[in-house]
């Protein structure tokens, strides 16, 4: 995507709270019909860079495009831009058709009662609450509320939908719905959406791209596939939550760690010598079983059944967590003994490891 093509961007925006950098120097941008999940964990400033893209925060330094527009002195209610809150912020005393149609009938804009009528209706029927249009908000589900929060942003025909972690207040089965239901709207109306999210789940299954952000900077963007498979360093492993993380000394394209020595063909720069290797590359042997590469001693303690996977812990003897994850289509799961030692070992090849004399 180049400039010209972009529906929003973000251009060096910086943002402070009492001295302490919020966002720093971000540069972001979205093409049209793009659906970008922000991923990040708390404090890591997701939620201070939507509000500065929306309008209701100002940026310390740096500017935001919006359309090809610069919109950094633009109130937030003249951007034409859609946001989605976590609490949904609807108003109780409405009901879910009157909540849909508020910002025709009172926003900026001259909109007609039977236009206003037509694009509300059209806006519930899309999200599926048809037939529900007369009823309190207080009388419709978590998930449905979401739907009525998403229906009264789309109704305004945004080419930008700001998303900041509408999934979390719903349990597991609507977030899994409403992931679905959100890309599926997206893709029939054409529009950009920005997802922020805690999430690594949410944030892979969502996005055509995914941003990784930390203490306010981006340290990775990329396709899923490549920041799930390729972590650009420590910290977007650790983020992802997929990958056993071990520290030791990179030295001459050897890696020492709590597991032996293992020759290191390829390294990753970064600050500290961290050796990754994903969950469900790992594999429990009996002690005393032949391993060709790498082998960490250390002890079964319980299991954890996810329905497509079983998740296996292991202790090692520093108190260090190493998860060994099975996916059930590969076939019935091992079973091991509580407390009992066995030998974790993988393929060298498999693991991605960052360093100082990486490249």
């Amino acid at each position: 995507m180049t400039t010209e093509t972009a529906i929003f961007r973000v251009d060096g925006v910086t943002k402070s709270y009492g001295g302490v950098k919020a966002l720093d120097s971000v540069m972001l941008e979205a093409g049209v019909n793009e659906y970008l999940s922000l991923l990040g964990p708390s404090g890591s400033g997701k939620t201070t860079l939507l509000r500065v893209i929306a309008g209701f925060e100002v940026p310390d330094a740096g500017r935001v495009y919006f359309q090809g527009r610069d919109i950094t002195g633009l109130p937030a209610h003249e951007r034409g831009i859609g946001f989605v809150f976590q609490n949904f912020a609807l108003f109780p005393h409405l009901t879910v058709r009157k909540n849909v149609a508020f910002g025709l009938m009172y926003g900026g804009e001259t909109v007609s009662a039977a236009e206003t009528d037509k694009r509300t209706q059209a806006v519930i029927d899309m999200v599926g609450l048809t037939g529900m249009e007369d009823r309190g908000v207080d009388q419709i589900s978590g998930g449905q509320r979401q739907r009525v929060a998403l229906a009264r942003t789309l109704v305004m025909q945004p080419k930008l939908v700001l998303l900041d972690e509408p999934l979390g207040a719903l349990d597991a089965n609507l977030r899994g719905r409403m992931r679905n239901e959100l890309r599926a709207i997206r893709e029939r109306m054409g529009v950009t959406f920005l997802h922020v999210t805690g999430s690594e789940t949410e944030a892979l299954a969502m996005g055509d791209s995914v941003v990784v952000l930390d203490r306010g900077r981006i340290i990775q963007a990329g396709k899923p596939d490549d920041v799930y498979s390729t972590p650009a360093s420590p910290a977007v492993a650790h983020f992802l939550n997929r990958f056993n993380l071990f520290s030791g000394k990179l030295s001459q394209g050897v890696f020492t760690g709590p597991f032996g020595t293992v020759a290191v063909p390829k390294a990753t720069r970064a600050a500290d010598d961290v050796y990754a290797i994903r969950y469900d590359r790992v594999r429990a042997q009996p002690i005393g079983a032949v391993t060709s590469g790498p082998a960490l001693k250390a002890t079964y303690i319980a299991s954890e059944y996810l329905g497509s996977s079983v998740m296996n812990f292991f202790e090692t003897a520093d108190g260090k967590v190493v998860e060994v994850e099975h996916h059930l289509s590969l076939g019935a799961p091992q079973t091991f003994e509580p407390r009992q030692d066995y030998l974790l070992t993988w393929t060298p090849d498999q693991a991605i490891v960052f360093g100082r004399e990486g490249k």
